[in-house]
């Protein structure tokens, strides 16, 4: 039985979709694979937690029985983890490719701008392949992109090949971590927010770095006009 059948009705009117625990004691594995399609294939679920859902819906695989409250199925969560994940991508691209720029124009969401921006600075800087597979690991670009990808063309073959390449290193190697922390660490449940709270900081490492890159070469591409 999943965390789905579990939750109280009060519990499920309460639900924080920010929140990793919230999400999987809510709708349990059905939830990862619904916030893994709204994260990489709508512009709107760009604030969804994709890494600390990953992590956490790992950690829950490792501790205690299938009948054990809390408990998730490892082989569930990576199938959900993995479908929701290169469905979104896949939907998002096609998306942007019959939408076009229109489709990012439309938002306003100034997170969602800045997002494509930078989707569209390491399209060009590092190609659609290596583009594509490093998107996976950076919040917001990774919702952002898919559609980006769609609307300037890229090759839907290109897309599809390393999507699916990059989504399932992210995915599965998001879920196992989370398990094997889960496995090794005896009562790892205790100290669940301390390790969300990290990986959340980790996540957004890629983007503090890209911000801080972007802002020491705009003074040198200005002294150069």
């Amino acid at each position: 039985m999943t965390l789905a059948h579990q939750a109280a009705p009060s519990l499920q009117l309460a639900v924080n979709v920010l929140d990793a625990q919230s999400l999987l004691a809510t709708f349990g594995t059905i939830g990862i694979a619904v916030v893994m399609f709204a994260e990489t294939g709508l512009l709107l679920g760009f604030f969804l937690p994709g890494d600390s859902l990953l992590f956490t819906a790992g950690l829950l695989c490792a501790g205690g029985s299938a009948t054990t409250p809390g408990h998730l199925s490892l082989p569930w969560v990576l199938v959900a983890s993995v479908a929701g994940a290169l469905a979104g991508a896949q939907t998002g691209y096609l998306l942007g490719r019959r939408a076009g720029p229109a489709l990012l124009a439309r938002t306003k969401s100034r997170k969602i701008r800045d997002g494509a921006e930078r989707a569209a600075d390491i399209l060009e800087r590092y190609g659609h392949a290596k583009a594509i597979v490093l998107a996976r690991f950076l919040p917001i670009v990774r919702t952002v992109l898919n559609p980006l990808a769609g609307a300037l063309a890229v090759p839907a073959r290109t897309f599809t090949l390393w999507q699916v390449l990059g989504g399932l290193v992210w995915t599965v190697g998001l879920v196992l971590a989370g398990y094997a922390l889960g496995a090794s660490v005896p009562n790892v449940d205790r100290y669940l927010l301390p390790i969300i709270a990290v990986i959340v900081v980790v996540s957004l490492i890629p983007v503090a770095l890209e911000i801080l890159r972007s802002r020491r070469t705009r003074p040198v591409d200005g002294g150069d006009a």
